[in-house]
C-alpha cells in the first residue's frame, strides 16, 4: 500500500470507529455494528441494485418470530345495518393459515481489496465510498442468488460444490417447494418449435404463456388473481427460447420482418398477460407469477458484525462481516410457482417416421 492510501484508509478505519463507538484498534477486532448504521449500510445495498429496490428488505428485532406482512385468507367486507339486538358485526380473522415465521441465520459477507486496488481508488475523491459501495453492491448480489438459488442452510457452506450459494440459505422458491408445495406445478414441458416455427413436438403447454395463464387462474388464491401488482419472474434466457423459433422464422418469411419482429419483442414484455420482470440469478428452469413486494429480505437489527483488518501476508485489507438473515415470502396465496420447465422432446419413433416420409420424398 502506498503511503498516501496508507492516510487515507486510516481515515477510513477512524471513520468506522467513530461511526460504531469503539477505538479505531478495535476495528481490527470484531465489534458490532451500530443499528442506526447498519440501516444505513443496507439501504446503501439496496439501492445498488434495481431488483432489490423493488421487494422488501425489512430490520427485524429478533432472530425469529411472525411475519411483517401477514397473508389474508379473503375479502372482509361486509353489511349488516340490523338494530334488532342479535345481529352483531362479526370479525373474522383473516391472517393465513399457511407458514407465517421466519428465522434469521447467520451468512457471512467476507470480501477483501488488494492493495494494489486500495492504490488505484486512492486516486478518487469519494476513496471512503468506493470501499463501502464495492462491499454493498456484491451483498446485494448474493442476497438475490441465495433468495433464488438457496435449498438449504450449511454449518459450514461449501463454494465451489455450491457455486448459486444453494447451501447458504433457503432462498424464496425453495420455500414454496417446502412449506407450499400445492402452488406449484412441476415437469411442465412446452411444445417445442424447430427454427422455422415448425412444431417438433408437443408439450404440456403450447407455449408460456399459457403455462402462465393455467398456473395463474388455478394455484393463486381467488381473491388475489386479478392483483394489479403481479408479475411474471423468469430469467432472460427463458423466454428468449420461448420466442426465438417465432422471430426466426418471421424474419425469413415476412417483408417487414424487423417491424414485427420488433413488435413481438415489445409485446413480450407480458407473458400470459402479466408484465414481466427479468431477475438476477433466476433459474432458466422455472417461473414465478407473485407480486414484488411478496418477497422479503429480513435482517436482525443490532446483529451486524464486522471485523476489518490489513493481510499483508496476502497483500490485502480483509473486510469480515456478517448478518443474520432470512428470506420470507410473505403471502403463499399469492404465489403461483412454475418449476421444471423443458421444452417436449420427439420420440424416437416419430423422427423415424419422419426420416422415411423425407426419404420416400
Amino acid at each position: 500500500m502506498e503511503n498516501s492510501t496508507r492516510v487515507l484508509f486510516n481515515g477510513y478505519i477512524d471513520r468506522q470507529a467513530n461511526l460504531n463507538g469503539v477505538r479505531s484498534d478495535d476495528v481490527a477486532k470484531s465489534f458490532s455494528v451500530e443499528p442506526a448504521v447498519q440501516q444505513r449500510m443496507e439501504a446503501a445495498s439496496m439501492e445498488s441494485d434495481d431488483f432489490l429496490k423493488k421487494i422488501n428488505v425489512f430490520p427485524v428485532k429478533a432472530q425469529e418470530g411472525q411475519k411483517i406482512l401477514i397473508g389474508s385468507k379473503g375479502p372482509i367486507a361486509s353489511t349488516n345495518n340490523s338494530s334488532d339486538g342479535n345481529s352483531r358485526r362479526n370479525p373474522v380473522d383473516n391472517h393465513s393459515k399457511e407458514p407465517s415465521t421466519y428465522r434469521c441465520r447467520k451468512t457471512n459477507y467476507d470480501s477483501s481489496s488488494s492493495y494494489s486496488q486500495l492504490d488505484a481508488w486512492s486516486m478518487q475523491p469519494n476513496f471512503q465510498s468506493l470501499i463501502s459501495a464495492a462491499n454493498a453492491h456484491q451483498i446485494a448480489l448474493d442476497r438475490i442468488m441465495i433468495g433464488f438459488n438457496g435449498t438449504s442452510y450449511a454449518e459450514v457452506s461449501d463454494r465451489a460444490a455450491n457455486p448459486l450459494l444453494q447451501d447458504c440459505g433457503v432462498g424464496w422458491l425453495q420455500k414454496i417447494r417446502n412449506d407450499a408445495p400445492h402452488r406449484i406445478i412441476s415437469k411442465v414441458t412446452l411444445t417445442a418449435r424447430d427454427e422455422d416455427n415448425k412444431i417438433v413436438a408437443k408439450g404440456t403447454y403450447g407455449n408460456l404463456d399459457a403455462a402462465v395463464f393455467d398456473a395463474k387462474n388455478t394455484l393463486l388464491d381467488s381473491w388475489h388473481r386479478k392483483a394489479p401488482d403481479l408479475v411474471v419472474i423468469l430469467s432472460s434466457d427463458l423466454l428468449t427460447s420461448s420466442y426465438f423459433p417465432k422471430l426466426n422464422a418471421l424474419s425469413q418469411t415476412n417483408p417487414n420482418s424487423e417491424l414485427i419482429a420488433a413488435q413481438l419483442i415489445v409485446s413480450s414484455e407480458k407473458v400470459g398477460g402479466l408484465p414481466v420482470v427479468f431477475a438476477p440469478y433466476m433459474p432458466d428452469d422455472c417461473v414465478l407469477i407473485t407480486s414484488l413486494k411478496n418477497l422479503s429480505v429480513y435482517y436482525q437489527l443490532g446483529a451486524l458484525r464486522r471485523t476489518i483488518k490489513e493481510e499483508p501476508e496476502y497483500n490485502r485489507v480483509a473486510n469480515y462481516q456478517s448478518s443474520n438473515d432470512d428470506f420470507v415470502v410473505e403471502d403463499y396465496g399469492k404465489c403461483a410457482f412454475i418449476d421444471g420447465i423443458t421444452f417436449a422432446e420427439a420420440a424416437p419413433e416419430s423422427l423415424s417416421a419422419e426420416s422415411e416420409e423425407n426419404a420416400g420424398a
